[in-house]
């Protein structure tokens, strides 16, 4: 009987630290995914004030992000 106890307690404390180390790690793939959304929508603000200042930088910029050449540029 006192075995099968510290059987079950070695069991729950397995389980708990398990649990924490589950969590912890999602917690941490949710983190960089938030900072991920959090610079994307950064950078689509920053995107969008330069399309309204500058179309033509705008373009320019979604080009080499894309990795298209720049027609007005000499290759």
């Amino acid at each position: 009987m006192v075995r099968t106890l510290v059987g079950y307690a070695i069991l729950a404390v397995v389980g708990v630290l398990a649990l924490k180390l589950v969590f912890g790690l999602v917690g941490i793939a949710i983190s960089l995914l938030m900072s991920l959304v959090w610079l994307a929508a950064i950078g689509f603000v920053i995107y969008l004030v330069l399309k309204v200042i500058s179309p033509r930088t705008a373009r320019r910029v979604r080009d080499a992000i894309r990795g298209e050449p720049d027609p007005g540029s000499p290759s």
